[in-house]
C-alpha cells in the first residue's frame, strides 16, 4: 500500500466516522470514478442505470430543465411511502412508465445527457423544479388520474402533478 493510498484511506476513515449516523453514505460511481458521488440510499450504479434509460426513454426530447423534473418525480416517489423504495423499483412499477426495460438507447449523445442529469440528481442536486411531483404526463394526452392531483408545473411538454386535491383548474 503506497503512501498516498494509506493517507485517503484514514482521511476516509475519519470522515466516516465523523457523520451522523442518520446521513446518507455516499458511494462512487464506478463507471466516472470515485470523485463522482450518487448518494448509498438511492442504490449507487443500479439506480444510474435505471434513471439514465427512464430519463432517455421518457424525456430525451426535453430540454435541461425537463429532463431534470422527470428525475425529481422519480426521486419525490423513491422518498414517498405510497411507492417503492428504490429508483429501480420506481421506474420498472407495473403500469407507471411508457417504455420497456432493457431496450437500447441508440443517440449516443441524447444517452449521455441523461446520464449526466441522472448523476446529478443522484448526487443531491436541487428538487425546486416540480414542486414535490409525484406524476406527469405529456401535453399530448390528459389520462382520468390527473384529475384527482394538484397540477405543479408544466416544463416543456410534459404537466407535473403531487398528490393531494385539486382546487382550481389549471
Amino acid at each position: 500500500m503506497t503512501t498516498l493510498t494509506r493517507k485517503i484511506s484514514a482521511l476516509i476513515l475519519s470522515a466516516s466516522l465523523a457523520l451522523p449516523v442518520t446521513a446518507p453514505i455516499a458511494a462512487a460511481d464506478p463507471a466516472r470514478g470515485p470523485e463522482t458521488l450518487t448518494q448509498a440510499r438511492y442504490g449507487g450504479a443500479d439506480s444510474l442505470a435505471c434513471l439514465t434509460e427512464a430519463l432517455y426513454f421518457e424525456a430525451r426530447g426535453e430540454g435541461r430543465a425537463g429532463q431534470q423534473a422527470v428525475a425529481e418525480v422519480i426521486l419525490n416517489r423513491v422518498d414517498s411511502r405510497a411507492f417503492p423504495g428504490s429508483v429501480c423499483g420506481v421506474i420498472y412499477q407495473r403500469g407507471q412508465f411508457s417504455y420497456k426495460k432493457g431496450r437500447r438507447m441508440s443517440n449516443a449523445k441524447a444517452a449521455a445527457r441523461a446520464r449526466q442529469i441522472a448523476t446529478e440528481a443522484l448526487s443531491g442536486a436541487p428538487r425546486d423544479l416540480t414542486d414535490g411531483a409525484t406524476y406527469f404526463h405529456t401535453t399530448a394526452v390528459r389520462p382520468s388520474w390527473s384529475r384527482r392531483f394538484t397540477r405543479t408545473t408544466k416544463i416543456g411538454s410534459h404537466i407535473f402533478y403531487r398528490n393531494g386535491r385539486r382546487v382550481a383548474s389549471n
